[in-house]
């Protein structure tokens, strides 16, 4: 279902059309039903509901995140702009942060629907010990009609009675930004999908998605492995993404957030004596996804090369100099391969 369309129908409704009339139909039948708002790698993206596109960053293909302050900014660079008043794609003022979460599901689905049996799992609700396993063994009786939650309600559980799954925002994760995106959002929408249908009753899976063209959700909705496993390494081999290529991250942290900055810079000027091969690829330092944690901030340079060795030897470089400088006590510095 294309959230666009919804809207210029004037449906403003987390519930399509589609998956309305598949609920009612649902009830009805004394059936079951599953919805979920996909919520992995969820970030503060702004997107506009018009035309669906996500405010990207031009040099990493990654969403910008969204700050308090109102600047949007990428993760991966540092690439910083205000955020704009009307779309930069298509001129549309219905252009937002996206925020919609399992509480406020629950709530449209009561008034939409106030014949059914509701239940609700997520952090709020499982927080007791042994609060998963209660709603899950609550619905697995029949004691309720809908299961509203994250993605935890669509890892391998099977409830015969299920023949309808809502993925309310099925491309959220593709605005994470994070080069897996798109492997996350197929892998998610797959596993989803698996939870309808699982007895001699026939299951429907309703995908809402403001990016209906995205690969990944076509490919999912095909579940269509092969297909997406070439369009996804097209992308990754494109921009030089594992497993395309080898990709090291040095993690820089430290309560100190001037002394980290010029402590980072110094390892990306170091990192062009070490190595000058135009083939090394390095982005940053920019700040980390969490640019702050307990008061201590965080920043983050990224090197990509085919060749995992000349990482490694680079890092044993870098760890020589962080060794000899002083500069680097009061920093900690840790490198992580992907």
């Amino acid at each position: 279902v294309d959230l666009r369309e919804e809207l210029k129908a004037g449906n403003r409704s987390i519930f399509s059309r589609r998956l309305k009339e598949l609920m009612e139909d649902r009830l009805k039948k004394g059936e079951q039903t599953m919805l979920f708002i996909n919520r992995r790698g969820y970030a503060n993206f702004v997107s506009c509901r018009s035309c669906g596109e996500a405010i990207r960053c031009p040099h990493c293909d990654v969403t910008l995140t969204l700050h308090k302050d109102g600047r949007l900014m990428c993760h991966y660079c540092g690439h910083t702009v205000m955020q704009p008043k009307l779309c930069p794609s298509c001129g549309s003022a219905y252009i937002a942060p996206f925020g919609t979460g399992t509480q406020k599901i629950e709530e449209m689905a009561v008034k939409m629907f106030p014949q059914a049996r509701i239940l609700r799992m997520d952090l709020d609700t499982t927080s007791k010990k042994g609060g998963h396993q209660e709603i899950l063994s609550a619905f697995a009786r029949g004691e309720a009609d809908i299961l509203i939650g994250t993605q935890m309600i669509v890892k391998g559980h099977d409830f015969p009675k299920v023949t309808l799954v809502g993925a309310l925002a099925a491309d959220l994760s593709l605005y994470a930004p994070d080069y897996r995106c798109g492997e996350e959002t197929f892998d998610l929408l797959t596993q989803a999908a698996g939870r309808a249908g699982r007895s001699h009753i026939p299951g429907n899976m309703v995908i809402q998605t403001y990016q209906p063209d995205h690969y990944s959700i076509q490919t999912a909705a095909k579940q269509d492995y092969e297909e997406f496993y070439q369009e996804e390494m097209g992308y990754r081999l494109l921009m030089d993404y594992p497993p395309a290529a080898h990709m090291m991250a040095v993690l820089g942290s430290s309560e100190d957030e001037k002394l980290l900055e010029t402590a980072m810079h110094y390892l990306g000027l170091f990192t062009g004596k070490i190595y000058a091969g135009k083939d090394l690829h390095v982005i940053g330092p920019a700040p980390a996804s969490v640019g702050k944690v307990k008061d201590v901030y965080r920043r983050v340079l990224y090197l990509k090369h085919e060749n995992y060795d000349l990482l490694v030897r680079i890092k044993d470089r870098l760890e020589e100099y962080i060794e000899i400088n002083s500069g680097f006590r009061k920093v900690n510095i840790q490198f992580d391969f992907s």
